[in-house]
């Protein structure tokens, strides 16, 4: 196949369905880590494309925290012009295959989609991912050029989304790169907290790698506020972005939370995605249920559900204060849950777990029912008296969010932070209280997606070579 495969004519009629794109069985995936969904064939991404409208004013791109330019992309991908489909998508996104992927495309760039007011939303999503898969099935990858060097070093704290796309903004304007990663392997949160099944280990390694031939110099196991503190770094490179995330699990704060088999989702996946426990060459210990609880409904939640499944489960059970519609996850990975057989709970709310000789034997719970809404918008949940039940489990995890990561906050001084502990930044810039360090992502914003921490580090990116540019010479 070549890139120039000839286009579609645009359909006289739009097709009411999205393509449908190719997925494993669930009775076999539910048994091994391969990835649920296969993507687009050139034909079926030509197929999808064709019911884009190519609004001459499209919402599309506003709802895209990067500002993808989706009518172009996808007007190159039904003309079969892919690699040039995935060079306009990458003047605004670094990582088309991670976002095509994981991105809850239907509450951004898909819910403004035109075709979406009477039928199925376009596949943006799909169709990102397709341009980027087959531009490297075809070994048709290019390293974006560099500008001269600056001679302006930079670092960056964390190798998640925020810190990524921070510096490959950066290196372009001939900066000096390095991303400073607490852990062995690059890639934050789309390496340890994302599964197998729904991001391949090797679509973040060949973005990284790509960094990497741009110039930029990845340093890990460095555990900045432990081994070097932000004044140190400081001395060294002449602006620093902090992008650490929100990597500290919450608790219920309930009884029994203390007793073997209860994991916070941080460490059920950290164990799982980046210490490999899921393969047997690797001896990560981990507990593999036979009953597990996953307590929460987003898209965490329904990872480590689906995870606990992978490793053996008989049965896994999610959890859920309100209903499934009021879950947070995306309708695909609630979907793909269901077909694998996750029992969903949903109006209830734990309120102690039970133990024998110091496991995990049962959780109990309330039945909960639905109020008035509250200052977010969502009808409150309330507990319905006398309704508690039980539900025999020998594993539970707390997938209820994190809290911003403390080390740096609090080894850094002259940085402002919120009550919370996630440091307080400009919106628009990054720009913190400190004199040279910016930050970006689930540092400042708590726990968002992977397209908005992208989307902080390149506005950063742009605030800091503004202040590299006029900063005084050292």
């Amino acid at each position: 196949m070549t890139e120039t495969a000839a286009g579609r004519k645009p359909a006289s009629k739009i097709v009411p369905r999205k393509t449908p794109i190719p997925e494993q069985d669930p009775q076999q995936r539910r048994s091994n880590y391969g990835e649920v969904s296969l993507g687009y064939t050139a034909d079926q991404a030509q197929q999808e494309a064709a019911r884009c409208l190519n609004c001459p004013k499209p919402a599309c791109v506003q709802g895209c925290p990067v500002q993808v330019p989706i009518p172009r992309f996808i007007k190159l991908v039904k003309e079969g012009k892919f690699k040039a489909a995935l060079d306009a998508i990458k003047e605004s996104n670094l990582l088309p295959a991670v976002c095509g992927r994981v991105c809850p495309q239907e509450k951004q760039c898909e819910q403004r989609c035109v075709v979406g007011k009477k039928f199925d939303p376009v596949g943006i999503g799909r169709l990102e991912r397709f341009a980027a898969d087959w531009v490297m099935q075809h070994d048709l990858v290019d390293v974006p050029p560099v500008a001269p060097p600056t001679g302006k070093k930079v670092a960056i704290v964390g190798s998640g989304p925020a810190g990524l796309a921070c510096g490959y903004e950066l290196a372009k304007l001939g900066h000096a790169v390095t991303v400073l990663e607490a852990f062995h392997e690059p890639g934050g949160v789309l390496l340890y907290g994302i599964p197998e099944f729904r991001l391949p280990k090797k679509i973040v390694a060949r973005e990284i790698d790509l960094l990497k031939r741009m110039g930029v110099v990845i340093a890990l196991n460095v555990v900045v506020g432990k081994l070097i503190s932000i004044d140190e770094i400081l001395e060294q490179y002449d602006v620093c972005f902090v992008a650490t995330g929100a990597g500290t699990p919450k608790f219920m704060d309930i009884e029994g939370e203390d007793l073997n088999g209860v994991y916070s989702a941080n460490e059920f996946l950290t164990r799982m995605n980046i210490m490999r426990a899921y393969l047997p060459e690797f001896d990560t210990p981990i507990r593999k249920g036979e009953r597990v609880a996953v307590v929460g409904g987003g898209n965490v939640a329904m990872d480590s559900v689906r995870t606990a499944l992978r490793l053996g489960a008989g049965e896994a059970i999610i959890i859920y204060r309100r209903t499934e519609e009021d879950m947070p996850a995306r309708r695909e990975e609630v979907h793909h849950a269901k077909e694998e057989g996750v029992r969903f709970e949903v109006l209830a709310e734990p309120v102690r777990i039970v133990g024998k000789d110091g496991f995990v034997n049962a959780v109990e719970c309330v039945r909960m029912e639905l109020g008035e809404p509250d200052a977010s918008g969502r009808r409150k949940p309330r507990t319905v008296k006398d309704s508690e039940f039980r539900i025999p489990i020998d594993t539970i995890i707390m997938a209820i969010g994190t809290n911003a990561n403390p080390l740096v906050p609090q080894s850094t001084k002259d940085l402002a932070l919120h009550k919370w502990g996630y440091i307080i930044a400009d919106e628009r810039t990054g720009q913190t209280s400190k004199p040279g360090v910016f930050a970006g992502g689930d540092i400042v914003t708590g726990s968002a997606t992977v397209i908005s921490a992208m989307g902080a580090g390149r506005r950063a990116a742009q605030a800091m070579h503004e202040y590299l540019v006029n900063a005084p010479k050292k």
